[in-house]
């Protein structure tokens, strides 16, 4: 055997193949926007079809305003709203492209989960391995307690994530049938809504009606006399009212971002075609990830305080007298239970 075979694979093979595929990567993306634009040429916002005539034109046509575009109008007796919300019977391009984010997920479940065995293979490996780091997450946030909501705080992460990074394929935008869901107000809110529905029940459900609303309607601080009681009633009625702001909180900062990444994204990739876009899309898909674990995060720690009681709320540590002198040390009464040797 000689010394070469002793040896092994040069050291650098590794990051070689790493810097190779890097490379694949960045020409990949530069090719397909190119492909893009020659196949899906942009044009003027209000002109389609007719090609573009300057920078302006450009910028113009990568901006969408967030009333999204109908696809299928199902009441053409009436005209679409123009506002951030409106109640038009429709098929919005965001929700038609919901569908195809939904289907592919579904397929790509069906197909990593069909013939599950003892010994996985790469596909039952994969499913597993991020089911269990979505898990893994939860629990280490929300406790044991979190173990029941991780489907759901899974298929939350899980959509918004595709909705999301749907946005960055070159051709979305490019063709108006196709946007990203989570670009519309719209959309965010509806899964806002759901997470909202979801967590009161589950407080209701842990609590009851009178132990879930009796965390935000307090009258047991009258006990302690008129004033403590007004300032107790008053904190549970703001904490109440907080409750409807935390969807709006929830659906505005996922539209707000994804939004606005978007046109940032379409402006600079018309203004310089295609290489400088690189490093953005890049930072996009980061971006996109953490405020798809954001919004599914937020919704199951919602769900984990909305079934606390005031009870287990506040923790069972000894008062501060209980302690000796300047709190350092055990408290009196465990130290005095200690048996002398």
């Amino acid at each position: 055997m000689t010394d070469a075979q002793v040896a092994g694979p040069p050291t650098d093979a590794r990051p070689r193949s790493r810097r190779n595929l890097f490379i694949g990567l960045i020409v990949a993306v530069i090719a397909l926007d190119i492909l893009a634009w020659i196949v899906v040429p942009p044009f003027p916002a209000e002109h389609p079809g007719e090609p573009v005539t300057g920078i302006g034109d450009l910028i113009t046509a990568n901006l969408e305003l967030p009333a999204p575009h109908v696809v299928f109008d199902l009441d053409p007796a009436h005209p679409v709203g123009s506002g951030l919300v409106f109640n038009h019977a429709s098929i919005s391009a965001p929700l038609f492209t919901m569908w195809f984010v939904v289907a592919f997920l579904a397929v790509l479940a069906i197909a990593l989960t069909r013939g599950l065995k003892m010994r996985p293979g790469r596909g039952q490996n994969l499913i597993e391995w991020a089911y269990e780091s979505l898990e893994n997450w939860a629990v280490s946030l929300g406790g044991v307690a979190a173990k029941r909501h991780v489907p759901l705080f899974a298929a939350f992460f899980l959509f918004i994530l595709f909705s999301n990074w749907s946005g960055l394929i070159p051709f979305f935008g490019r063709i108006e049938a196709f946007r990203a869901p989570t670009s519309d107000v719209n959309v965010t809110l509806g899964l806002a809504l759901v997470a909202f529905a979801y967590y009161h029940y589950q407080g209701f459900r842990a609590l009851g009606v009178r132990g879930y609303l009796g965390k935000f309607f307090v009258f047991s601080g009258f006990r302690e006399g008129l004033g403590a009681g007004l300032i107790a009633l008053f904190v549970g009625l703001i904490e109440f009212l907080l409750e409807f702001i935390k969807p709006v909180t929830l659906s505005m900062r996922l539209f707000g971002n994804i939004f606005g990444g978007e046109v940032a994204l379409g402006v600079i990739t018309a203004l310089t075609i295609a290489i400088i876009p690189i490093g953005m899309l890049s930072l996009e898909l980061l971006l996109n990830f953490v405020q798809a674990l954001i919004f599914s995060t937020l919704t199951l720690m919602y769900t984990i305080i909305a079934m606390e009681g005031h009870s287990e709320e506040a923790h069972d540590a000894p008062a501060f007298a209980d302690y000796p002198e300047g709190g350092i040390g055990p408290p009196v009464a465990e130290a005095g239970t200690g048996s002398a040797h």
